[in-house]
């Protein structure tokens, strides 16, 4: 009877703490990237980033399709796609890991934090920590801001001969993400 008493507390103790957890979703996160060099700039905006925070855990996942980069230019976009981040066979970046800083998600207010996990990107994946910072808004709601560099080299995104001088070897990458309670 005692072992059964511990089971049902142990139960209930697991119950509520998952209803307490909260995962906030976002499906219209916004990311871009900047390479200047003395020849051109590139820049790509992308109005369909996915991303998951959990404030139990305090874990974020984001994800980015590749084709969904739009570029002022028809021929960069395509460039981009077939000859450099190889959507095809790498449709996807993402990011995966676990934010530093405690961060009261009940409370309204700004934190600047950091994620330590995984950037994917072209199939390699790297680990890194990422500067950004969340604001817990009066709804709820979560916004999270971040500029990071990425080097194509540490994910074997090649440059041609040709290009070399039109394209930067490392990208300034910029997130802007609003997460929103699970329904």
């Amino acid at each position: 009877m005692q072992n059964l008493k511990y089971v049902l507390l142990l139960v209930i103790s697991l119950l509520s703490t998952l209803a307490q957890a909260q995962v906030l979703t976002c499906n219209n996160g916004l990311m871009s990237f900047f390479s200047k060099t003395p020849m051109e700039n590139i820049s790509a905006v992308n109005k369909k980033v996915l991303g998951s925070i959990s404030t139990v855990n305090n874990t974020i996942a984001i994800r980015a399709l590749m084709k969904d980069f739009s570029f002022p230019n028809g021929l960069m976009e395509e460039h981009f796609n077939e000859n450099y981040v190889e959507s095809e066979k790498f449709p996807k970046a993402t990011f995966s890991g676990k934010i530093n800083e405690i961060v009261d998600f009940k409370k309204e207010g700004t934190y600047k934090v950091t994620a330590t996990g995984t950037l994917e990107i072209h199939g390699i994946s790297k680990p890194r920590t990422i500067s950004g910072t969340i604001t817990v808004n009066k709804d709820g709601s979560i916004h999270l801001v971040s500029e990071f560099p990425v080097v194509l080299e540490d994910h074997d995104v090649k440059r041609p001969e040709i290009v070399m001088m039109k394209i930067a070897d490392k990208m300034d990458c910029k997130a802007d993400l609003t997460f929103i309670v699970k329904k």
